[in-house]
C-alpha cells in the first residue's frame, strides 16, 4: 500500500497530486480518526484524491487540544482549506464527520461564496432536529462505557482495556459534547445536492431523520440505506464505499457539464 503523503495538518491523502484531483473531504466519527479511511484511495480513480481529515487529539495532533464545538472545529478547518482549495471539491463525513461537513460547507459559502461540488452526509440526523436521546458526554466513565457499547462501534475488548480507555475516554467525551452542545441556527439551503446514507438497523438515526436533510438544499437529495447499525460504514463489504464511488463519480461527470457552478472562488 501506497504511503501516506502529508499534505497539511488538518488532512491526509495517498494521492500523489490531491490539488491535481476532484478533492474527496473525509471526515470521521466522534473517537475516529483519518486511519477510518486509509484504503479508501484504492476503490477510487486517479482523478479523485480522497483526503482523510484528521482532527486535533488525534495521532499526530495528539498534542493539540480537543475542539469542543461545531464552531472551533469548523473555523479552523475552514481556515485550513481556503489556502489550500483552489478548485472544486466534495465533503464526505459519517456521523459526527456529517455534521461538521455540513457546517463546513456553509462557512466555506459564507467566506468564499463557494460550495462543495456534492455534499455526503451518513449516519447522522438532519441537522435541525431535536436531539432523541439526552446528553452523555458528562456521564461517569461508567455510564459512558455502556453508553459506547449500546452504539457497537467500539470492540468489547478494547472497552475492557481499562488503560487503553483511560487514555481515549477524553477525547470520546470532547466530541460527544461538540456534538451534543451543537445549536442549529438558520441560513438559506445550499445550492448544491445532498445525498444521506443510513443504517438499515441504527435506531439512533432512523430514516425518517434522514429525509429531512432534503430542506438544507434547493437542490437535489437522495436517501441510501444500507445494512447495518449506527457503524454500517464498518461493513467488511465495502458496500457503503462501493456507492460512494458510484455517486461521486457520477457527480464529478455533472460537474465537468457545469464547471462555472460549482467553481471554488480563490
Amino acid at each position: 500500500m501506497t504511503a501516506y503523503r502529508h499534505k497539511s495538518m488538518w488532512y491526509d491523502s495517498r494521492h500523489p497530486h490531491p490539488s491535481k484531483a476532484l478533492q474527496l473531504f473525509c471526515l470521521p466519527y466522534a473517537g475516529g480518526s483519518s486511519q477510518i479511511f486509509a484504503n479508501w484511495q484504492d476503490y477510487f480513480p486517479a482523478d479523485v484524491a480522497v483526503c482523510c481529515v484528521e482532527f486535533p487529539g488525534r495521532r499526530r495532533r495528539i498534542r493539540e487540544p480537543l475542539a469542543r464545538s461545531v464552531r472551533s472545529m469548523t473555523d479552523g478547518l475552514a481556515t485550513a482549506l481556503s489556502t489550500e482549495i483552489d478548485q472544486p471539491f466534495i465533503l464526505f463525513g459519517h456521523s459526527m464527520g456529517a455534521l461538521i461537513s455540513f457546517e463546513l460547507a456553509r462557512e466555506l459559502r459564507r467566506r468564499h461564496g463557494a460550495e462543495p461540488v456534492h455534499l455526503f452526509v451518513s449516519g447522522r440526523r438532519a441537522p435541525h432536529l431535536p436531539a432523541r436521546e439526552p446528553r452523555s458526554f458528562d456521564l461517569p466513565d461508567d455510564q459512558l462505557l455502556q453508553k459506547l457499547r449500546e452504539l457497537k462501534g467500539t470492540p468489547e475488548a478494547l472497552l475492557q482495556n481499562e488503560e487503553t480507555m483511560q487514555c481515549l475516554l477524553p477525547l470520546l467525551r470532547a466530541d460527544f459534547e461538540l456534538v451534543q452542545t451543537y445549536a442549529f441556527e438558520e441560513d438559506n439551503p445550499l445550492s448544491c445536492p445532498i445525498t444521506v446514507y443510513g443504517g438499515i438497523e441504527d435506531s439512533t438515526t432512523p430514516i425518517e431523520d434522514l429525509r429531512p436533510w432534503a430542506l438544507h438544499t434547493s437542490a437535489k437529495t437522495t436517501v441510501r440505506m444500507f445494512p447495518g447499525g449506527h457503524f454500517f460504514l464498518q461493513d467488511p463489504g465495502a458496500g457503503l464505499i462501493k456507492c460512494l464511488r458510484t455517486d461521486v463519480l457520477k457527480a464529478a461527470d455533472q460537474m465537468r457539464e457545469a464547471p462555472r457552478a460549482v467553481a471554488f472562488i480563490s
